[in-house]
């Protein structure tokens, strides 16, 4: 009953009972990228939606796709895929506030540092 329930009213975590009868009555698929990610669009295109796999999380869409489905492209990355350069880097997700995000050195939340011993705290004479 609670998978149910879930499913019903939740959508942080993955699709909901909504979303799913919406795509499955008016949605064409249009592809998946690396990550196992779906996406759809309408008969019109005028819409156009991602079914995440995992955590819904819009910084794991990589740059194609949120062009197309941003209409910055007209056609999907599947049938006019982008040219990528040598020098650029593959797509990485936001990381902040996981256990992978960068803490710069000396911060106290990595696991590298000890706090430093030499403090003494100020007291009144």
């Amino acid at each position: 009953m609670a998978g149910f329930l879930k499913r019903l009213f939740g959508w942080w975590d993955g699709q909901s009972f909504g979303t799913a009868l919406w795509t499955r009555r008016f949605g064409e698929k249009v592809g998946e990228d690396v990550a196992g990610n779906v996406y759809y669009r309408n008969a019109d295109d005028s819409r156009r939606w991602i079914h995440y796999v995992g955590d819904n999380d819009a910084s794991r869409v990589p740059t194609e796709w949120y062009g197309w489905l941003h209409h910055t492209y007209a056609l999907p990355p599947t049938r006019d895929p982008i040219i990528r350069k040598t020098w650029e880097k593959p797509h990485l997700p936001n990381l902040t506030g996981s256990d992978g995000a960068f803490f710069r050195k000396g911060s106290l939340r990595r696991a590298d540092v000890e706090p430093a011993s030499d403090y003494e705290a100020w007291r009144p004479e």
